[in-house]
């Protein structure tokens, strides 16, 4: 048995909102920011933990501190050592120093970013953002 037809197929209507980012509450920004920069401090400390192991079991710290040895005509081997230099103790702590600096300096730079686009915002009126939901 056949369905009778009752009209013409309808097609999906679209429903847009047109919405403007008129501000940042600056608090939210500074919570936000920090915890993405911790995150990628860890991620930052993780990634040189494993390039060193990856170089030190690859045998490159003593490859280039053995020819640094030979530039510098060192015999008695009381010339630069690149391996205790670079040993992963210091490289870790270089690492996690540049990873604390850079939590600091994001998390100041996107509050104060967030104030400037407020301020931005009040004079142009924000940004226009347009939402569009299908039915």
């Amino acid at each position: 048995m056949r369905r009778p037809r009752t009209g013409a197929r309808t097609v999906p209507r679209t429903r847009k909102a047109r919405l403007r980012v008129a501000k940042a509450d600056p608090w939210s920004v500074m919570k936000v920011s920090f915890l993405l920069s911790i995150a990628v401090g860890i991620c930052t400390i993780i990634a040189v933990w494993v390039l060193w192991m990856v170089m030190d079991a690859m045998g490159v710290f003593s490859s280039i501190g053995d020819v640094i040895i030979e530039a510098t005509g060192a015999e008695d081997g009381s010339g630069f050592d690149l391996e205790a230099f670079l040993s992963l103790p210091r490289v870790l702590m270089f690492t996690t120093l540049i990873a604390v600096i850079d939590v600091v300096l994001a998390t100041a730079l996107a509050t104060l970013g967030a104030f400037i686009y407020n301020l931005s915002a009040g004079f142009v009126g924000g940004v226009e953002v347009t939402l569009a939901e299908d039915e």
